[in-house]
């Protein structure tokens, strides 16, 4: 069963699914006019993961952190010849052995997409954020009402609170936010909030 569109036009498809026990999400982003793509987080539950592959041909895999439930479908992919990327700083927590390494600034392109890597260190070293155009792909930086967990670390919510005021919260306020569990959001819409969650400290 081919899984349908989270969100098209002339340039881009989006594709999303939910998987694993942690609730994660997938997305497939691709270009409608060369039929390539990327996967952005392989999480788990390979077999979905291809479903929601139907039809284009999977360029390589982003990984936005190395926490253990956005890597639990790297084997499996990697098995098919597809490359997996990630942070350096988090490919020893990820226990995955990566085929490159992101950096800031690093770009990824499929036909008429072109996502830009921007590291955003908080909930983990090396995680990263992707973006292309009005689209945001947040990994567990940013979530509709608050940032990722930082689990009381004071110093990592610091730091997670920089990187979503100096990389993420100058976007436009349209920008559509994709994280990496749960439902969308905007950047118009959270940017408002940024001092509620300064001042409750996660």
């Amino acid at each position: 069963m081919s899984v349908p569109a989270h969100y098209e036009d002339d340039q881009v498809v989006i594709r999303k699914i939910v998987v694993g026990g942690f609730e994660n999400n997938v997305y497939v982003v691709g270009s409608p006019r060369t039929n390539e793509a990327v996967i952005i987080d392989a999480a788990a539950e390979p077999d979905r993961i291809d479903e929601a592959c139907e039809g284009f041909t999977i360029a390589k895999v982003l990984t936005t952190h190395g926490h253990g439930d956005h890597v639990q479908a790297v084997p499996s992919v990697q098995k098919k010849g597809i490359p997996v990327g990630i942070s350096k700083a988090d490919e020893g927590m990820a226990r995955i052995k990566a085929d490159f390494h992101i950096d800031e600034g690093d770009e990824f392109s499929v036909g008429d997409v072109t996502l830009r890597a921007v590291h955003t260190p908080g909930h983990t070293p090396g995680a990263i954020c992707f973006i292309f155009g009005k689209h945001l792909f947040s990994g567990d930086t940013l979530f509709p009402g608050g940032p990722g967990n930082t689990r009381g670390n004071k110093e990592n919510f610091a730091t997670i609170i920089d990187s979503i005021t100096g990389k993420l919260f100058t976007l436009p306020d349209e920008t559509v936010v994709y994280p990496g569990h749960g439902l969308d959001t905007t950047i118009g819409t959270e940017r408002p909030h940024l001092q509620e969650w300064v001042d409750r400290g996660w």
